[in-house]
């Protein structure tokens, strides 16, 4: 059974092959009797390389769940795409921040510290027996 374009188009912008995601139909469990313990309408997915796992079973048709699952397995790798390139935007916004020069006050400080801090020192002496 084919995927919607949808589908296909949301896996390829992510760079993604769907050949990667195992599919499975498998029985279903919880409330709804005998109907869902014999049929296997749930639909379960894995992406491979990442090991991203959905299921699903909110409907009664195999071909809604299996819709369903695909959508929810896209906007999962999607997030989680996402969260990479915040991530490696933040750590070179950070490297930028630690790695930038001082600014004209930071070095006025500096060097009113700095000798702050010598004057203390020249104030001592060594130690003398009398």
């Amino acid at each position: 059974m084919p995927l919607p374009s949808q589908i296909v188009r949301r896996f390829s912008d992510l760079g993604l092959r769907t050949e990667d995601v195992d599919e499975r139909f498998v029985r279903g469990s919880g409330p709804g009797g005998q109907k869902i313990n014999k049929t296997s309408s749930t639909v379960w997915l894995r992406h491979g390389p990442t090991g991203v796992e959905v299921r699903c079973q909110a409907e009664r048709s195999q071909a809604a769940n299996r819709e369903q699952a695909w959508l929810e397995l896209c906007g999962k790798l999607e997030g989680r795409a996402r969260t990479a390139v915040q991530q490696a935007k933040q750590a070179r916004e950070a490297e930028r921040r630690r790695s930038r020069p001082k600014s004209f006050g930071q070095k006025i400080r500096m060097i009113e510290s700095k000798r702050q801090r010598a004057k203390h020192k020249s104030r001592r002496g060594r130690v003398r027996d009398e």
